[in-house]
């Protein structure tokens, strides 16, 4: 066994970073490489690892493993995303992360680049469990998804490694996206390559989350080969200092930034108010709320059992963990990002828009993030990549007078929101003769919080959905919603659309 954590991971220049290994192989090779359009080595060193035992509750306690090796973060190091690599004979390896963040006193770049690592833990099932389901008995057959499911954890670790397959995955990881539609009375699949899968023992959750070969990875690389200067910060570091957006002109999300805490999101909206930007190239952002404990080494993400699961709910519900568009919170995420997943769904995966065209159709051609881009009312644009696949967030669209659509003020939607193009999506798989490939969500309490009743009606109601790119302006700032979470891998694969909406959006946000 060989097994490696951080127990900070963002870190300022001068900082250490404290690694807890264990390894019942030696020696042990340590190396850390900054990871964006390229690999760059910065450190390399052997290091003494002795073996330690992973605790039955590692998941939601932690290892408390021993410090293995502290390194100092040099000053020289710029911002980023830095791969930690342990290496033992026989070909062993394993993976960490930190991030380094900017420099007090230093001069930022323009534009900070925010890691969802809220939904890297969320996700991450070291030791049994995750905040979805317990991974390592489903995986090992012993029980269904249902039963691993109802195993979740509410109180995650972060004193403890990932999986590998969602922190290092190799560079040829698929895709969470069907590349082709459905064919006639095909049987529904979920994934760009389920061979592979197979292969390779993935689980369900592990594409959803992580930075190599992955979303965020993608998107850095494009930024840097473009020659745009960015930082980086972490989820967690907006939850711990209402500040460390200060001196940024706009915020960058990309991929899959699904967990949110309050003073996080109070932190952005803040940012927003008094001018900053916000570029959400992201989908299903800002769906669960969460709760930072005991200074960032426990998550708090009891998700639908908040209310009854989470001990804080009974004395101050505005604590609780649980959709971040539920009631008793006054707080639904799309008065932060002008959409919600609740509104628009899945496209290519599964039973859900399996036929779709994978790309967006165009209503508001003359819109700033279109100029340039060739594009007029009922293009399509993105189809080929796909654009569209996996989670989208939307809105709920009406038609106006001229014949375009809008989106209805509902559940914190905008007023002011412009609709730019729309496609449409599932929330969940519609009932059907074919076995649900996509793990089911509680349909009967997103609907009476989207549409104030539980049944049929609304429940399926919930399931027509669409996948939004839109924009608005808050305060004396401006947001931009790209609504998918596979717009980096449109901007990989060079996509003239994309690419152009890209440039257009970081030149208005940035000037």
């Amino acid at each position: 066994m060989l097994e490696v954590y951080a127990a900070r991971t963002s870190l300022f220049p001068g900082e250490s970073l404290s690694l807890r290994a264990s390894s019942d192989v030696r020696p042990c090779r340590l190396e850390i490489a900054r990871v964006g359009a390229s690999r760059e080595v910065v450190y390399v060193a052997d290091i003494e690892v002795g073996e330690h035992p992973a605790p039955s509750n590692a998941d939601t306690a932690g290892c408390n493993w021993p410090e293995a090796a502290s390194i100092p973060v040099d000053a020289a190091w710029p911002s980023g995303y830095y791969d930690v690599r342990l290496e033992a004979e026989g070909e062993h390896e394993a993976h960490a992360f930190m991030v380094v963040k900017s420099a007090p006193a230093a001069p930022r770049a323009r534009l900070v680049l925010v890691l969802s690592t809220n939904t890297w833990h969320a996700y991450n099932s070291w030791g049994g469990a995750s905040a979805y389901a317990h991974v390592e008995s489903f995986m090992a057959r012993r029980a269904s998804l249902a039963e691993a499911m109802e195993n979740a954890i509410g109180v995650l670790s972060t004193q403890r490694p990932f999986p590998p397959l969602l922190l290092a995955p190799p560079p040829d990881m698929p895709r969470l996206v069907n590349l082709r539609p459905r064919g006639f009375e095909e049987r529904p699949w979920a994934g760009a390559d389920p061979a592979w899968s197979r292969a390779h023992r993935q689980s369900p959750y592990d594409g959803s989350a992580g930075f190599l070969n992955k979303w965020e990875h993608k998107f850095a690389a494009w930024l840097e080969a473009e020659g745009q200067a960015v930082d980086y910060l972490t989820d967690y570091d907006l939850d711990a200092d209402p500040h460390a957006l200060d001196g940024y002109e706009a915020m960058l999300l990309a991929g899959h930034s699904e967990y949110w805490s309050g003073p996080q999101r109070r932190a952005v909206d803040a940012f927003v108010a008094r001018g900053g930007r916000l570029a959400c190239f992201s989908g299903n952002t800002a769906f669960w709320k969460v709760r930072w404990e005991a200074g960032g080494e426990r998550l708090i993400c009891h998700k639908w059992r908040g209310f009854d699961d989470d001990p804080v709910a009974a004395t101050d519900p505005s604590q609780a963990t649980h959709l971040w568009s539920h009631p008793a919170f006054g707080a639904p995420e799309a008065q932060t990002t002008g959409l919600s997943f609740i509104f628009g769904g899945y496209h290519r995966l599964g039973l859900c828009a399996a036929r779709g065209a994978g790309g967006y159709t165009v209503h508001r051609a003359d819109h700033w993030a279109l100029e340039g881009c060739d594009l007029y009312y009922g293009d399509v644009f993105g189809a080929d990549v796909p654009l569209l696949g996996y989670e989208n967030d939307g809105c709920v669209l009406t038609l106006g007078e001229d014949g375009l659509p809008a989106a209805a003020p509902v559940l914190g939607t905008p007023p002011n929101l412009e609709v730019i193009a729309s496609a449409p999506a599932a929330f969940a798989e519609a009932p059907s003769p074919y076995r649900p490939v996509i793990p089911p969500e509680q349909l009967d309490i997103v609907a009476q919080i989207a549409f104030g009743s539980s049944d049929p009606k609304a429940q399926a109601r919930v399931l027509r959905g669409h996948a939004v790119m839109a924009s608005f302006r808050k305060g004396e700032g401006e947001v931009f919603n790209g609504g998918t979470t596979e717009w980096a891998h449109a901007l990989a694969a060079d996509d003239p659309f994309v690419t152009r909406i890209t440039r257009n959006v970081l030149k208005r946000f940035l000037t």
